[in-house]
């Protein structure tokens, strides 16, 4: 099993990759068969979708055909998002621009919100209600809202009650995560998916 994991803060140093970080090592200790895939939009932003992507442009083939390759290979997916004023930064929703079925169709996503207050429930709203019509990316029910990140996730042990239930609610989101992982193989596998006919969502 491979899982990528993808960091949608647009900081190059970010609460966003220390909650990804977390992920791939308790992924690695809950799962140690388990292969891990870390992708930072902080570290590497993306260049904005135009249709030239369509066409097989060498620039797009250059930038994108190796990211590709590496979301084809995941069996699922983390996807790590700040709240930016009520929002799923703009970085991340280009990245769902630029996946298609291929990468992420009928694979399982499990959301993780950061915020450095209270908030954190606007982004889930905002990738559940878009983000999943053409990529065919199935987020699972469960998610995981990271509230008050500049206190939690900050050594190897916890610190705090805060801390301990946060680390304790991402472990249970990413144990889900492969279960979803496991059944949804075999939905891909099942000969029923025709992505050349129904390419895109309605």
């Amino acid at each position: 099993m491979k899982i990528g994991i993808i960091i949608g803060s647009h900081r190059k140093i970010s609460n966003s990759a220390k909650v990804g970080k977390y992920c791939a090592e308790a992924l690695t200790r809950l799962f140690p068969a388990a292969t891990t895939w870390v992708f930072d939009l902080g570290g590497n932003p993306l260049p904005l979708w135009d249709e030239s992507i369509w066409t097989q442009d060498e620039s797009w083939k250059k930038r994108w055909g190796p990211i590709s390759l590496e979301l084809k290979s995941c069996d699922a997916f983390v996807v790590v998002c700040p709240e930016y004023s009520g929002m799923a930064p703009a970085g991340l929703k280009n990245f769902f621009l630029l996946c298609s079925s291929a990468e992420l169709g009928h694979k399982p996503g499990l959301i993780v919100s950061v915020s450095s207050g209270i908030g954190g429930s606007y982004p889930i709203v905002e990738l559940r209600s878009s983000s999943y019509k053409n990529t065919r990316l199935n987020w699972i029910p469960d998610h995981v809202v990271v509230r008050y990140a500049d206190a939690v996730l900050n050594s190897p042990q916890s610190v705090s009650d805060s801390d301990t239930q946060t680390r304790e609610r991402l472990d249970y989101g990413l144990k889900l995560l492969r279960e979803y992982s496991e059944a949804l193989k075999l939905v891909r596998a099942s000969g029923v998916v025709d992505p050349v006919k129904f390419p895109h969502g309605m």
